[in-house]
């Protein structure tokens, strides 16, 4: 027999929910065939068929959460199968096993919506979504739901906890309450956020560059067709910034006493998806063109906003960085991503009254930040002069260019 187990498909997972089979007992099935797709806290991910063989249990149920190491499906292989039909050759297992291959669609929907397709028998590979990229979301079940029964609600909906109507914190209580599900990616979250405040000694530094000239600089390339997002010049820069202070492109390894500098520069971006926050890193940044680095940007954020982001493209990161300014954000202080030193928090650009280098007074291009830092491996001194470097190379575009040539 042979036991498909929940394996660790995303770095430092720790369980998954069941979202569907593509299987059932009874079916054959090819190598590297999908068994079953699982949520993680970062991705979607599908486990294969190690070998060719039968399906003979299905030990966990769709919607279920299990911790990795957890067997979900019981195959028998091809070659125990054959060893049992010569001994008892009489009995056919034909009946499912030829005919046309089954042929499965993925379907992009989050858990919660997932579990509102179960509770009121929706098979939600037949529906069509109107979310983006064809996401199927709650509205769309309530849709085809409408006229004919109300969606049955979630048990936990259904029957609050306990403890929280039991409280005394509360005045008064709710007359319709509505409730989060605190499970998948979110609870994931949570976890690693609480896990690196208690860990780390957390101190935010706070900066702010004039991008005045970086934004005339973009204007006049995008004139002659080089067009590039100031996230990926931010990005060259702090690479170059890393490289003169290593200290925050380093992991501290407590089991040997030592902080390590890495000498490759894997930089995640920190971006706000449907599910929740996550972060898609870019590989070997320092080898890359602020062109190609732009590129790969794009690619990996379209792909996290429909959860389509693989396990690889999710480990390594040495540093990482939020660009929340598109939000509205003028200032925060970020939770370091554990086990890296440090993250960098890119807030709005505001036009406001600047002081020339030749004392006047001009409109400019204002842009803040806050970098969080591993107080433990680093101090403020450290932080200021690696800031005070990369706002060097943002304010003056000619000084990355020498840089790089």
């Amino acid at each position: 027999m042979i036991e498909v187990k929940l394996h660790d498909i995303g770095e430092g997972m720790s369980e998954g929910e069941i979202l569907h089979y593509f299987v059932k007992i009874g079916d054959s099935v090819k190598m590297d065939q999908p068994l079953v797709e699982v949520q993680t806290d970062k991705v979607a991910a599908e486990l294969s068929a190690p070998k060719a063989g039968v399906v003979k249990e299905i030990l966990a149920e769709p919607g279920q959460t299990v911790k990795v190491g957890t067997t979900l499906v019981v195959l028998e292989s091809d070659t125990e199968n054959s060893t049992i039909m010569t001994k008892t050759a009489p009995i056919t297992v034909e009946k499912e096993t030829t005919g046309k291959a089954m042929t499965f669609r993925r379907v992009l929907a989050a858990p919660y919506t997932r579990k509102i397709a179960r509770e009121n028998q929706i098979d939600i590979e037949e529906v069509v979504g109107s979310g983006i990229n064809g996401r199927v979301i709650d509205e769309d079940l309530y849709a085809l739901l409408e006229g004919t029964k109300k969606p049955k609600q979630p048990e936990k909906q259904a029957k609050p906890t306990p403890e929280l109507r039991s409280s005394s914190y509360f005045t008064e209580k709710p007359k319709k309450e509505r409730i989060i599900p605190y499970n998948g990616r979110r609870k994931q979250i949570a976890v690693k956020m609480a896990e690196s405040v208690y860990t780390i000694p957390h101190v935010t530094h706070f900066e702010e560059a004039d991008l005045t000239a970086l934004m005339s600089w973009r204007k006049a390339c995008k004139e002659t067709g080089l067009s590039f997002s100031l996230g990926a010049y931010f990005i060259k820069a702090l690479v170059i910034s890393l490289k003169e202070h290593p200290i925050f492109n380093s992991m501290l390894d407590e089991k040997q006493d030592v902080i390590r500098l890495l000498d490759f520069y894997n930089i995640g971006l920190a971006t706000n998806a449907p599910d929740g926050l996550i972060v898609p890193v870019i590989k070997n940044v320092d080898q890359k063109s602020i062109m190609e680095i732009d590129q790969e940007m794009k690619e990996l954020t379209k792909r996290a906003q429909t959860n389509e982001l693989k396990g690889e493209d999710l480990r390594g990161g040495t540093f990482t960085v939020s660009n929340v300014g598109p939000l509205g954000s003028t200032g925060a202080t970020p939770i370091i991503n554990a086990p890296q030193t440090a993250l960098l928090a890119i807030h709005k650009t505001k036009r406001r009254p600047i002081v020339t280098k030749d004392d006047q007074i001009a409109i400019g291009e204002v842009m803040t930040m806050s970098m969080s830092f591993d107080h433990r491996i680093a101090d403020g001194a450290q932080a200021v002069a690696f800031t005070n470097r990369w706002v060097e190379l943002l304010e003056d575009p000619k000084r990355l260019v020498l840089e790089l040539v």
